[in-house]
């Protein structure tokens, strides 16, 4: 294309761009200079910078998915994404809201993060899984590389126990990542993890499990179904006291008390009242605000249900 007759073509420059973005260099190629590719990311211009050597053909603020192809752009062929724009790929929700983009690419590729971008030089660069055109680290590396960049316990846990709950991830596999990569900023991934390979399905289980820890009381088993004696299901208890009949439920208003889920609470509540099993339903929040006073309520239960005659 002869310099300067890339205007009447501005078809063939989208073409050539991912989503939008470009590289200046590619522009060049294309017959726009470098000089006028800038002039035209002036704030009052068409087009605007978006990182270092890539702009993107619009001037209207860039979506998520366009920041993405930009920080890939800028990173080279070999980079993949990782970290929390990565388990957002994967259909995770449970994540902070962040534009920044976290890059992994070969350890001698001479690269800096910048702006919106995370670039990490690594040994262990895995093999692609491709989504909609973008190459994405494996789900694991994914979960960990952003936990490993996060600074509260809570949101670890949401990541983690969303991800094994999808069954998008096994607690083994997370646990082989976890030694196979470095061990920086690991600490609280590490304890969250050895929550959920114990039993936890949830965050509000996790906190679960630290409440029982101050009652002293024997280990219960965790989510484990119940039938009675003609195999008919009962239910699934979060925590359950075999020895004393005695079932734990961690019973949100979120799930368990809009209408359809307030009658299967009901239901399940009545199924453990004809098998003789005691129920204790503790709202998640106050595993938090009042743990002292959880604890207290479930000791309480246990022991009256110890007093019990056996059935």
């Amino acid at each position: 294309m002869r310099r300067g007759a890339w205007a009447d073509d501005l078809a063939k420059i989208r073409q050539a761009s991912r989503c939008g973005a470009i590289r200046v260099v590619r522009l060049a190629e294309l017959g726009v200079s470098s000089r006028t590719a800038y002039r035209r990311c002036a704030p009052d211009g068409p087009w605007q910078r978006l990182l270092p050597g890539i702009v993107l053909l619009s001037n209207a603020p860039p979506t998520r998915r366009q920041l993405v192809e930009a920080a890939l752009l800028y990173a080279g062929p070999n980079a993949l994404v990782s970290g929390l724009e990565a388990c957002r790929r994967y259909g995770l929700r449970k994540l902070p809201d962040t534009d920044d983009v976290h890059l992994l690419v070969p350890e001698d590729q001479r690269l800096q993060s910048t702006e919106h971008v995370t670039v990490e030089r690594t040994k262990r660069l895995p093999t692609p899984v491709v989504r909609e055109h973008m190459p994405l680290a494996p789900v694991a590396r994914s979960v960990l590389d952003a936990c490993r960049r996060l600074k509260h316990r809570a949101t670890v846990q949401a990541l983690i126990t969303e991800a094994v709950q999808q069954s998008q991830v096994s607690p083994r596999r997370l646990r082989h990542e976890l030694e196979a990569g470095s061990r920086r900023g690991t600490a609280i991934p590490r304890a969250v993890l050895a929550d959920v390979v114990r039993g936890a399905r949830s965050v509000a289980e996790i906190d679960a499990m630290r409440v029982w820890e101050r009652t002293g009381l024997p280990k219960p088993s965790w989510n484990v179904p119940l039938r009675d004696s003609s195999g008919t299901y009962i239910g699934t208890p979060d925590a359950w006291f075999a020895e004393v009949r005695l079932a734990w439920e961690i019973d949100s208003y979120e799930f368990h008390f809009e209408r359809p889920d307030y009658a299967n609470t009901i239901s399940r509540n009545t199924r453990y009242a004809a098998a003789g099993i005691v129920v204790v339903q503790t709202l998640p929040n106050r595993l938090r605000s009042h743990p002292e006073a959880v604890a207290a309520e479930l000791t309480a239960a246990y022991r009256a249900s110890k007093a019990r005659a056996t059935p």
